[in-house]
């Protein structure tokens, strides 16, 4: 069944079943009687403000466009609030980890879905009193997978979107905050339906921007105490983590936080991928208020707690300085890899390799460009592997970032010399 909905044409008293009797309203869409197979097509040219689109336990549905003209826009506006709990403190006690969130698009337990053509929003709504900075102010997602109650959530395919004009929580890193996230919440009885997780996701050729606070963030779990320790076996993942993650084709610009993060995933692929201006909100001038969240840091496109993750031909440009501003980051991982990516102007530097718990990690063939701060953050790592790489640097750009005391082995790069404002022969 195909089923139609137009702010422009439609009417809620309508069946849906047809372009002609279209429905109204996402609220009037969430209502359906949705099966196996079928699509729910927005109309071209339709604007849903104050609107957001919820579904829980959803199989097999394809969200997509039909007609002509610009993408349909889902601009929640602060609406569509939900409550997340993940149930548990967070591996970082101080972080939150419930709370009252708005998200434009909730896909909550949902298997087999695939999402395309459409532009997210969730823009500032003007509620009186708020301000851009304030502490307690409400999560906002453009779109949100989760996974509870029904064990691996599966098969979610997110491709061709447009998700900008995010006006999120600046400080709350692991909730539905951000652009498109993906959380593994604490199940209502994980011993009848098993660990929640999500297995086989890719996010493909979207565009986001103007986001605050995550770009793509996919797989925090409520199970990292699991994933607390430097070696991480592969039989981890299919009970706790996450496997089958692929992020390919997406751009992220002006985001306030980090652009694209893999989380307790096994083998995740990241690739083709590029990150322009983000963490433009870890500064003073506005992260003013965290409390004892702290967390002013960012990177553009890096790993948390995964085993041997990928990232190749990335692109990483102008990542504001912070506590860390690097292009790529391996952090608290076993095996990361990255490989045949490019870096420039990255105030904080080219790579970080993170904590002792940065366990084998693999920088080869990556050019640098012209990135500040000191071309490489070994902080406190026992181990990593450089090498092939091209180094482009002014001569005031240490190789290694101050107050930098972990190992890597040094292998076979080559630097070149630049000054500053030298274009890369690759543009």
């Amino acid at each position: 069944m195909r089923w139609h909905v137009s702010s422009i044409h439609g009417d809620d008293r309508n069946d849906g079943k047809s372009p002609e009797s279209a429905l109204r309203t996402l609220w009037a869409a969430a209502g359906l009687p949705f099966s196996n197979g079928d699509e729910l097509l927005l109309e071209c040219g339709s604007v849903f403000t104050h609107e957001a689109l919820h579904l829980r336990s959803v199989d097999g549905l394809r969200i997509s466009t039909y007609g002509e003209g610009p993408r349909p826009v889902v601009d929640a506006m602060g609406q569509g609030i939900w409550w997340q709990d993940y149930g548990c403190l967070l591996d970082n006690p101080h972080h939150v980890w419930q709370g009252y969130v708005s998200t434009s698009l909730l896909l909550f337990d949902c298997n087999g879905i695939e999402v395309s053509g459409v532009e997210v929003r969730n823009s500032d709504a003007g509620i009186i009193g708020e301000g851009y900075s304030d502490s307690g102010k409400m999560d906002r997602t453009g779109i949100a997978v989760i996974a509870r109650d029904r064990g691996t959530v599966h098969d979610i395919s997110l491709h061709d979107l447009v998700i900008d004009e995010v006006d999120g929580n600046v400080y709350d890193k692991h909730m539905a905050n951000g652009g498109i996230i993906m959380c593994a919440l604490l199940p209502e009885n994980e011993k009848a339906t098993g660990p929640s997780r999500f297995k086989n996701v890719l996010v493909e050729s979207c565009t986001l921007y103007n986001i605050s606070r995550w770009g793509v963030s996919i797989g925090y779990t409520y199970a990292h105490a699991h994933f607390a320790r430097a070696r991480l076996a592969d039989e981890l993942y299919p009970q706790w983590g996450h496997e089958e993650i692929v992020v390919r084709n997406v751009f992220c610009s002006h985001i306030g936080g980090d652009a694209i993060t893999v989380m307790y995933s096994l083998r995740p692929v990241v690739e083709h991928c590029q990150s322009e201006s983000v963490a433009g909100e870890m500064n003073d001038r506005i992260y003013q208020h965290p409390g004892k969240r702290m967390g002013k840091v960012a990177a553009a496109i890096w790993p948390w707690k995964c085993k041997t993750a990928l990232f190749t031909d990335n692109l990483a440009i102008d990542t504001r300085l912070n506590q860390d501003g690097q292009a790529w980051d391996c952090d608290s991982g076993d095996g990361t890899i990255y490989s045949h990516n490019a870096s420039w102007t990255n105030e904080g530097g080219a790579v970080m390799f993170c904590m002792p718990e940065a366990v084998g990690s693999i920088f080869k063939g990556n050019v640098s460009h012209d990135d500040l701060g000191g071309t490489f953050s070994p902080a406190d790592n026992p181990d990593a592997l450089v090498s092939g790489n091209h180094i482009h640097r002014r001569a005031s750009v240490p190789n290694r970032r101050a107050r930098m005391h972990g190992v890597m082995e040094e292998v076979d790069n080559t630097v070149e010399i630049i000054h500053a404002g030298q274009i890369p022969s690759w543009i």
